[in-house]
């Protein structure tokens, strides 16, 4: 699948345009401050429906604006092919609009509003890189649960709704046990917060477990020899990581294909009871403290590296965030997105579309080199990046067009390299 246009009106301070894509993608040339990052937010936000910085839907829309709206149309490249025995690749329009007064969200898929914003998650395909990824590694707990959630809600079917469940429920327990409710009351709400999280719990762990393998082989590769560490560590007392039980109960592997609801309820049982137990050895503890203590709301998962020789470690080695150099973070956190991407070619079977901000910028030229030679054998699809000059478009520099941006305008047409 290949973006092959894009609408942009009202967005940021991009001037309003259709665009026409090349297959193999572009490189966005032009000075800080143009609107660069600004146009590869407005594809991603067609991916998830939602700024890649945090910024709130209102202030995307240009000054002077009522509204701002995206819409792109995605389809089959060249060389794709129908599955035997299946359906051709079709061609598929995604839009988003949101308006200032209310404000109102609106999003289609083919001209039609889906049930919910979630169902429209994930048509782009998209992965997005770029220089803030070392906060995926270098802030704290809340950076690294968001961005489980987001690869999660666009790619593992149930997860969201699942994450939307428990939410609503811990916001209901937490309430009761503000008001210092009996005892009781706060307990009814257990077994439905037990139900949620042990979804949430258990497609965490899966993907963590299922991913460390690539994050350890990129972490070696790109560091030329480091040995990197992914490790889930669940908020729920007695979970991986905690002393004496460094197991999970039926983590498994993140698989490309999700289960049944029949067969997620029998995968999820011994996760709802290991949290349901765990919520009653606490109660007393939430009661103290007017607030749930323990729950997916407080994973964690770290990235740490291996010690070399003897040197000793704590379990899952040296965490980077106390002990890493911004190198090593940056690696780290580049190892996350490509993680990311695999997640996207197994849950759909396509390359995913990478959209990458000046991605070597902040790398020495040694971790430089070695990010591009990755690249070059593992994108096999449309990429989309940026740079400040054409000497810096150095990944497939002979093969992108070059487009330029000055103050929000995007002009077309230049050549490769």
């Amino acid at each position: 699948m290949t973006l092959h246009r894009l609408r942009l009106q009202g967005f940021r301070n991009l001037e309003d345009a259709t665009l026409e894509l090349p297959a193999e993608g572009v490189a966005l040339v032009g000075a800080n401050a143009q609107g660069k990052s600004n146009f590869l937010e407005a594809i991603h936000y067609l991916e998830i429906f939602r700024s890649c910085r945090g910024t709130r839907d209102t202030r995307l829309i240009r000054f002077g604006e009522d509204f701002f709206r995206l819409e792109a149309r995605i389809g089959p490249g060249a060389s794709s092919v129908p599955e035997p025995g299946g359906d051709a690749p079709r061609s598929r329009s995604v839009a988003a609009a949101v308006q200032r007064a209310g404000p109102i969200k609106k999003v289609t898929v083919d001209g039609e509003e889906p049930p919910r914003i979630g169902d429209a998650l994930g048509e782009m395909g998209s992965v997005l890189f770029t220089p803030d990824d070392v906060r995926l590694v270098a802030d704290g707990p809340q950076e690294r649960r968001r961005f489980l959630d987001i690869v999660l809600s666009v790619n593992a079917p149930g997860y969201l709704e699942a994450l939307q469940r428990y939410r609503q429920v811990l916001a209901q327990r937490n309430a009761a046990l503000r008001d210092r409710a009996p005892r009781a009351t706060v307990e009814a709400w257990d077994p439905l917060l037990a139900g949620a999280g042990a979804r949430v719990l258990r497609m965490r762990a899966a993907w963590v477990r299922a991913g460390a393998p690539t994050f350890r082989s990129v972490v070696e590769e790109v560091s030329g020899g480091e040995r990197g560490v992914l490790a889930y560590q669940p908020g729920v007392p007695g979970g991986p990581g905690a002393p004496g039980n460094p197991g999970t109960p039926g983590s498994g592997a993140f698989p490309a294909v999700q289960p049944d609801e029949h067969e997620a309820a029998s995968i999820d049982a011994p996760w709802g009871d290991w949290f349901a137990g765990a919520l009653r050895e606490g109660l007393e503890a939430d009661r103290r403290r007017g607030t749930t203590l323990i729950g997916p709301h407080r994973d964690e998962f770290t990235m740490g590296l291996e010690p070399d020789g003897e040197d000793p470690a704590p379990k899952g080695g040296r965490d980077l965030r106390e002990y890493g150099s911004g190198g090593q973070k940056r690696t780290a956190a580049l190892a996350l997105r490509i993680l990311e991407a695999e997640t996207v070619l197994r849950r759909r079977g396509r390359p995913a579309l990478l959209l990458l901000d000046d991605v070597f910028a902040e790398l020495d030229a040694d971790r430089s080199e070695r990010v591009l030679g990755l690249l070059d054998r593992t994108a096999a699809g449309q990429v989309v990046l940026t740079a400040p000059k054409d000497a810096d478009v150095r990944f497939r520099h002979d093969r992108l067009p070059r487009w330029r941006i000055s103050g929000g305008r995007i002009e077309t047409g230049g050549e490769g390299g």
